[in-house]
């Protein structure tokens, strides 16, 4: 079964960091590009692309939100992708999501097909609260 599963959601207080998991199932993950995208809980608010990683030409893009305070990274031998997010800020508070597309190789292509994209993690709340 083709999915992906994600992991490392939850509560830290402002100033923390906290490391999201999203691991491929029924696919290798390394041949597509991946990338990490955020659903704020607020009425209104649209979702952002935080991250993306095609590791095939190691190739990464890093959203205005969060950058600088986040890294991707991949593990090809585990299938797994990871956010690194440290000086976290309540405004960070979202659900985060990883989604690939397994037609589409890079991330410039990923994000500009962002609201087409035919895989998604179940998504992963993070809150920044003290």
């Amino acid at each position: 079964q083709v999915q992906l599963v994600q992991s490392g959601g939850g509560l830290v207080q402002p100033g923390g960091s906290l490391r999201l998991s999203c691991v491929a199932s029924g696919f290798t993950l390394g041949r597509s590009a991946i990338g990490w995208f955020r659903l704020h809980q607020v009425p209104g608010k649209q979702r952002e692309a935080v991250a993306c990683i095609a590791s095939r030409d190691d190739d990464r893009w890093y959203g205005d939100s969060m950058e600088g305070r986040v890294t991707i990274s991949g593990d090809d031998a585990k299938n797994t992708v990871y956010l690194q997010m440290n000086s976290l800020r309540p405004e960070d508070t979202a659900v985060y999501y990883c989604a690939t597309d397994l037609a589409l190789p890079s991330c410039s292509m990923l994000m500009a097909a962002q609201n087409y994209l035919d895989l998604w993690g179940q998504g992963t709340l993070v809150t920044v609260a003290g």
